[in-house]
């Protein structure tokens, strides 16, 4: 007999802790599940993940096969002593099969009824809207595929006037009982029923719309309500526009995940507007009032005599609306001195006269003046 990798199995090193070998099963065997993936070799790879798993995650099963290789776990390289006696392949999978499964397997355990109403699985969507549309709140339409319940068999499966029928192999468990002899005993392992595939029923006529899935690819419109003050990856559920349930089963969600797009005038943190307005070296120095970009509309701007280059002024409530109401954060302008890059005769002289009528001398100079006055003022 050829000897299995179960590492290479379950895709994870010789190293690997019980916490990353069971994550690796998780994927695996959700992937490779016959009632998921109907592949050809897709049921025999999914037996091989089951198989190695019942090794590596045992730790005293896992110690024989690190020393005596796949023999060791599976009677051979071992003389005489007691077999074996009963097992079952899926006992002690419990908290994996939890998750899987939807109940609890093995061990003489209850197993999840297989045609048991199921809950849809859910969706994430991305939704991309404008600066201001966050700001102001906005309805919209989003479109998107998803698998809905077949109207012909209304999620049956069974073609119209028939009826998926137990399976008799299974009796509707939707697993069976291998038995197989061996020098160490009887070993016994349960395994997916090859005929309804773990479904616990067979579809003898299917449905000609859906194949016998039950579900159809479908798309799904829905009009949301983008709330005002909605920020950058923000997600907003939405109930049962998920998914179809199987057997029944409800919808799952939707998750729309919000991305914004960048302003050109505005920049945000939290409920927090950031702008930059300029202004002239005499408004600075003699003082003004401006008028400035909210993202509510224009609002008057005082600025004081003797204001300094880069001053922030802060304008309460002029901010993001609080997403659950109650008002709304602030904006903060920052003021930006320009200094011009020509002047004419009598600008000049001007400038002139107030430096000297502050006491000072100066020696213009017509390259390089400006941008030393520029700096000073920074």
């Amino acid at each position: 007999m050829a000897q299995e990798d179960y590492y290479g199995v379950l895709g994870v090193d010789r190293n690997a802790s019980d916490k990353e070998i069971n994550s690796a099963y998780r994927k695996l065997a959700k992937k490779y599940h016959p009632d998921i993936n109907h592949e050809p070799g897709a049921e025999e790879k999914y037996k091989k993940i089951n198989e190695a798993y019942e090794v590596l995650h045992d730790e005293q099963k896992r110690a024989q096969y690190d020393q005596f290789g796949s023999a060791g776990v599976n009677g051979q390289g071992f003389g005489g002593g007691q077999g074996y006696g009963d097992f079952n392949d899926f006992g002690g999978f419990g908290d994996i099969f939890n998750d899987f499964f939807g109940g609890a397997s093995g061990g003489g355990q209850r197993r999840a009824d297989p045609t048991a109403p199921a809950r849809g699985e859910d969706l994430d969507y991305t939704l991309t809207i404008d600066f201001m549309d966050a700001i102001t709140g906005k309805k919209t339409q989003v479109s998107y595929t998803r698998s809905e319940t077949c109207q012909t068999c209304q999620g049956s499966g069974a073609e119209k006037g028939t009826h998926p029928v137990t399976c008799d192999k299974c009796n509707g468990s939707g697993y069976m009982t291998v038995t197989q002899k061996s020098v160490l005993g009887v070993i016994r392992r349960q395994t997916v029923c090859d005929k309804c595939r773990g479904r616990g029923v067979v579809i003898e006529h299917p449905c000609q719309t859906c194949h016998g899935q039950g579900v159809v690819q479908g798309k799904n419109t829905i009009e949301v309500n983008i709330p005002a003050g909605i920020d950058n990856g923000q997600q907003l559920r939405y109930e049962g526009q998920g998914e179809a349930g199987k057997n029944g089963g409800p919808y799952g969600d939707l998750y729309i995940s919000y991305q914004i797009k960048p302003s050109k005038d505005f920049e945000r943190n939290g409920t927090t507007i950031y702008t930059t307005v300029p202004i002239s070296f005499a408004q600075a120095t003699l003082g003004d009032e401006i008028k400035v970009k909210t993202v509510h509309g224009e609002k008057e701007l005082k600025i004081p005599a003797g204001t300094q280059p880069n001053k922030q002024f802060t304008l309460r409530g002029e901010g993001v609306p609080y997403l659950r109401g109650n008002g709304n954060g602030d904006q903060v302008t920052t003021v930006q001195v320009q200094i011009p890059q020509s002047i004419n005769e009598q600008q000049k002289e001007a400038l002139v006269d107030f430096v000297k009528a502050g006491g000072g001398s100066i020696s213009p100079q017509e390259k390089g003046f400006f941008e030393r006055l520029k700096e000073k003022l920074q």
